[in-house]
């Protein structure tokens, strides 16, 4: 075997999405030759994703033309070959579109290839004493094997030109047996995990993903974020993301004895919790947050803005944005002045101006609101588009608004009059109350957001819809 040597390390997408194939420089002298097999920081710049291997393999094969395959598996594979030569054949076997795509190629020490899971693989040597070396990242066990996908060497739908014809290669009876692709059971993606799925944002991610089989849905009583059985008894395996839209939101009871404890155990040390579950297991992890990390002085809060909360559930919410944000694979979804299904202020002000109540509302208290059915929907993008990972923030657009205002635009829209609502300061409302601080500044800045290709819909459009609903 003649090695091509000092090629440059290049990234070559193929016909089957997630399947890249890589030369990797190779350098030789009199004694043998040396090559970087796997280096993370160069192959992380050309786009491999940082798929954390726990495991390293290799199939030692005596002679040429023996030919193992075709196996899709539960885990990611970056595939080299030590020494010798290889035909290589892979196969979409995943739900989708490109459901039986194939990719062949001849590989030598030279070349790698990634494999994303569910991605059916295959080799046939084509010198003797070829040894094929692959890194997972799952460790092998026999259960794993009752979630592979499996195809006929000579499936003919796949039409693969074998360099050496399969009745005169070495083959195992098991892989002669092997379904064809007719008779192939997609394997099914991972699933995403949503939590807190009764609450207001809870019940729009179920509207967003309403028929995807993919996505669960638990509410407190299907997974207790505070207790550790919760997040022993699942297989973490089988998940790709989780959404936690769970959080306790009782802004002032949060002030007292009982309310504290109970805010930082949801809001900060189960976080900590699933930050720890997902970093083990390459999860991405959806984390909402508030505009009461901050304290409400900025003109408009960046996405980098340092925290200033100002009470318990300002505080307990930043606590848990920081352990969120070490996870690897991280979204932070900032967000402010919630409105979805369930009692939020809208429905309140609806209800008094329906009853002729003319209420005093809070006017210098000035953001957005954020209509939960574009919070989904900004999380489905991010999670769909492939943004990078970080904090965005994510509200409806539009003019800054105080209490007062959005009341008076409830009001008029419904029917009645402007007039009806009376502003007051969060000083005077407040007076003679237990109550927390609250920023008096909620203005989220959205240019990271928009820049994905997402774009808010306007909150006083949403406030029309959400009323006329």
């Amino acid at each position: 075997m003649t090695l091509e040597f000092a090629k440059k390390l290049t990234a070559t997408e193929t016909p089957i999405p997630g399947v890249v194939l890589y030369d990797l420089p190779v350098h030789g002298d009199n004694r043998g030759w040396f090559k970087e097999n796997w280096q993370r920081e160069k192959m992380l710049a050309l786009g491999l994703p940082d798929f954390t291997p726990v495991q390293n393999n290799i199939s030692f094969n005596e002679k040429a033309g023996t030919t193992r395959g075709i196996h899709a598996e539960p885990w990611d594979k970056f595939i080299s070959v030590a020494t010798g030569k290889i035909f290589g054949v892979w196969v979409d076997l995943r739900e989708g579109d490109s459901f039986g795509a194939v990719f062949t190629t001849e590989m030598d020490p030279s070349q790698a290839i990634f494999i994303p899971r569910g991605v059916g693989n295959a080799f046939q040597t084509l010198e003797d004493n070829t040894a094929y070396t692959y890194l997972v990242n799952d460790h092998w066990s026999a259960d794993a094997q009752g979630r592979y996908t499996f195809l006929n060497l000579a499936d003919e739908s796949a039409a693969i030109a074998w360099p050496i014809p399969l009745d005169q290669a070495e083959l195992s009876e098991k892989d002669k047996a092997h379904p064809r692709l007719a008779e192939v059971a997609p394997m099914p993606p991972k699933k995403t995990l949503v939590l807190g799925a009764d609450g207001q944002l809870g019940k729009a991610l179920r509207a967003a993903y309403d028929g995807d089989a993919s996505v669960e849905f638990a509410a407190r009583a299907d997974f207790d974020l505070t207790a550790d059985a919760s997040h022993a008894v699942r297989d973490w395996k089988n998940y790709a993301t989780i959404i936690n839209a769970a959080a306790y939101t009782a802004v002032d009871t949060a002030e007292t004895p009982e309310g504290r404890r109970a805010a930082w155990a949801i809001n900060a040390t189960a976080v900590a919790k699933l930050a720890t579950t997902a970093t083990a297991h390459g999860i991405t992890l959806v984390h909402v947050s508030s505009d009461y990390v901050f304290d409400g002085t900025a003109a408009s809060h960046g996405e980098d803005e340092a925290f200033t909360p100002l009470g318990v559930y300002g505080q307990s919410k930043a606590a848990g944005d920081a352990v969120a944000a070490t996870v690897p694979r991280h979204y932070i979804v900032r967000t402010s002045w919630v409105i979805g299904e369930g009692g939020n202020f809208v429905r309140t002000m609806a209800s008094l101006a329906g009853r002729g109540i003319a209420p005093s509302v809070v006017n210098d208290q000035i953001g957005r609101l954020s209509f939960t059915e574009d919070i989904a929907a900004g999380i489905v993008h991010l999670l769909g588009s492939g943004a990078e990972y970080g904090v965005y923030n994510l509200s409806n657009d539009g003019d800054p608004q105080s209490w007062a205002d959005v009341a008076a635009d409830v009001y008029e829209i419904s029917g009645h009059s402007r007039d009806a609502v009376t502003g007051v300061s969060t000083e005077e409302y407040f007076k003679g109350k237990e109550a927390a601080p609250r920023p008096l500044n909620s203005v989220l800045d959205l240019a990271r957001i928009k820049s994905t290709g997402f774009t808010p819909a306007s909150a006083q459009a949403r406030l029309a819809e959400y009323l006329a609903k």
